[in-house]
């Protein structure tokens, strides 16, 4: 054991006389080596209670002397093999590899361009379907009658073959029977005679002649069999000859004969049984060729080909017309209502003729005219209501302003005033100003809004200021109804480009109606941030909202429930002058809401002006039980395919 763990560092070091280089097949890794010596050990292994690298260099006895029983070649066996460097790729395969590369990215860019093509492209789907389809038809049609034309000329030609063969054969049975052989040599001259006879002349017409011994003759003297060319003996089939030996009478089978150049064509081979003196039956065959046949089926399939694909393209050419004659109205359709959607409510379709396309037309540009028509009708409604709202606010302005200095003058004086009840109706007489005045405001507000007079005074700040502003300000009536507020501010500062003051509204607005229906119950405020944007959320734990009180919960002058008396004020415009401020941002407003559970609104705004939201930094469902029923979600922000984020039902994620 000792003399083995020697040699192998030894061996691989290449010290003490164990060469590297010496010969003999390398130990292939993994392999455990030969006995080792106790009295050193590779790097890292202990051997004896020696610690690691205690072995010396010299431990292997030098030039070529073998350590204690054991032998060179294992020493040889461990030397490792050097490895042969890798060659560097040439100039050519990277050349190679990039017209490979280019290849694929072209293929890919084409069959890319080919599906959008036929994914857009009604008339091309049309064309292509109508042209694979006739070549479908073209290619069943065209092999069936190809196939009809072949039986029928097969068909024909055996029918003249089988008769021409039967005469012949009369004949040679008669030439037969009038010659009584004795001499052999005599009768193989008259039978050669007699297949030269049969052959005919040369020509279209032509048929070679195969005489064969029977298989059923017992007759001791036999002629040879043979041919009237050479070649031929072989190109019956076996079961020909079979057909004609157990039947006895006349048979025909379709062949192939060996012509010139190695090459085989077809031919019609009819056989039957002759008595022949002196020797017994025999086989006698007439070969006729099919070259004629064959001649017509080439004519008849180079006609149906270009035929067949002319036709195809003629279906394809009469598909595309009929399809562009469909589909030009369906595209300037398409068109106009683009047109009309951006708009342009000007825009007509160009009507020709009186089918059912031109119904269309002129339907088409009927709605088209009656749509013109209502939104102009609703764009004067609109606006004659915007004049009115901002002319009655701005017209109010002058009495109310009357109205509060006398108010106020009550009210200071209301301590003067004997009776109680006086007293009372100058306390809710101004009462009833300030909220007549917050009404005039939000009126005037929602009316710029409509008018698309709003603008943002934006500048970089914190958010989480302004929300620590709002809650500082509200933590009183939070005291009076009963209610605590729990603030959760990010970390991190959340500066964001935005219009403070309308940011300031929005959350007054959210934590005040948080604080008016939040029965009593603590209300948390969370603000965060992500790269892009920042989002304050303010859930409540109070009556909540329903699902089809979430679909209203941002319409003007809506109240959840109108016997419900507001306690601390409002005008009942609040969120609806919230979302058009989120808007204006370029930010989203949304709601969740559970009956008995609570409600939460997130206001999100991008840390840019003119960005693009893409998430939230909050979540919008609370974290709730399994037992919670379903989780209705109301999206107030901007409708923006596939950025929105969708709330899983019970999850507790948005």
């Amino acid at each position: 054991m000792a003399e083995g763990q020697a040699a192998q560092p030894a061996g691989r070091a290449g010290a003490g006389g164990a060469r590297p280089d010496a010969p003999g097949p390398g130990k292939p890794n993994g392999t455990k080596p030969g006995p080792k010596p106790s009295g050193a050990k590779p790097n890292g292994t202990k051997a004896n209670g020696a610690k690691p690298n205690a072995a010396k260099p010299n431990a292997a006895k030098p030039n070529g002397a073998k350590p204690n029983g054991v032998r060179g070649s294992v020493i040889a066996r461990m030397a490792p093999e050097p490895r042969k460097p890798r060659r560097p790729h040439g100039p050519v395969r990277r050349f190679v590899g990039r017209v490979r590369r280019a290849v694929l990215s072209r293929i890919k860019k084409l069959l890319k361009k080919i599906r959008r093509r036929w994914s857009r492209s009604m008339r091309l789907r049309v064309v292509a379907t109508t042209m694979l389809l006739g070549l479908g038809v073209v290619l069943v049609v065209g092999n069936f009658l190809l196939m009809r034309i072949r039986d029928g000329l097969i068909d024909s030609r055996t029918e003249t073959a089988m008769a021409e063969a039967a005469a012949l054969t009369r004949e040679a049975n008669k030439s037969l029977a009038v010659n009584d052989y004795q001499d052999p040599a005599r009768q193989e001259s008259d039978i050669n005679d007699l297949l030269a006879q049969l052959q005919g002349p040369d020509g279209p017409d032509s048929r070679e002649v195969v005489l064969r011994r029977a298989q059923r003759s017992t007759q001791p003297t036999e002629l040879k069999d043979r041919a009237t060319r050479g070649g031929l003996l072989d190109v019956i089939p076996a079961t020909l000859r079979d057909a004609v030996n157990a039947r006895g009478r006349q048979q025909s089978q379709i062949t192939t004969v060996p012509v010139s150049g190695g090459e085989r064509e077809p031919a019609l081979a009819v056989g039957t049984i002759i008595n022949v003196p002196l020797s017994g039956d025999y086989e006698l065959y007439f070969v006729f060729p099919l070259e004629r046949e064959t001649q017509i089926l080439d004519l008849v399939r180079r006609t149906l080909l270009p035929s067949g694909l002319g036709l195809v393209l003629l279906v394809g050419g009469v598909a595309y017309v009929i399809t562009r004659q469909v589909v030009t109205p369906i595209r300037q359709a398409a068109k106009t209502a683009e047109q009309l959607a951006s708009g342009r409510l000007d825009r007509r379709m160009k009507v020709r003729g009186q089918d059912d396309i031109a119904r269309l037309g002129r339907a088409f540009n009927g709605m088209a005219a009656s749509l013109e028509r209502q939104i102009h009708q609703l764009e004067e409604l609109s606006r004659v209501q915007r004049r009115f709202v901002s002319d009655v606010s701005h017209e109010l302005r002058t009495p109310l302003t009357t109205i509060r200095m006398a108010s106020e003058v009550i009210h200071e004086s209301r301590d003067e005033l004997g009776d109680p009840v006086l007293r009372r109706s100058a306390e809710l007489l101004q009462a009833q100003v300030d909220r007549f005045e917050l009404l005039l405001g939000d009126l005037l507000e929602i009316s710029r809004f409509d008018a698309g007079a709003a603008v943002l005074d934006v500048d970089s700040v914190d958010v989480r200021e302004v929300v620590e502003r709002v809650v500082d300000n509200l933590v009183p009536l939070a005291e009076r109804k009963g209610s605590t507020i729990v603030l959760q501010l990010s970390l991190q500062p959340c500066v964001a480009q935005i219009d403070s003051r309308r940011v300031e509204r929005v959350v007054r607005n959210l934590v005040g109606n948080a604080i008016e229906h939040g029965e009593s119950r603590p209300i948390e405020v969370q603000v965060a941030e992500s790269p892009d944007a920042v989002a304050i959320a303010v859930r409540d734990h109070g009556v909540g909202l329903s699902s089809e009180e979430l679909s209203m919960v941002f319409n003007r002058f809506w109240r959840a429930d109108p016997a419900r008396a507001r306690t601390i004020g409002g005008t009942g415009l609040g969120l609806s002058i919230s979302q058009e401020d989120a808007h204006l941002h370029g930010g989203w407003l949304q709601v969740w809401g559970e009956p008995g559970v609570g409600a939460v609104f997130r206001l999100t705004l991008p840390k840019k002006v003119g960005a693009l939201l893409v998430g939230s930094p909050l979540p919008l469902v609370p974290h709730l039980g399994e037992d919670t029923g379903s989780l209705p979600v109301l999206t107030a922000g901007p409708e923006i395919e596939g950025q929105l984020e969708e709330p899983g039902v019970g999850s507790g994620q948005s």
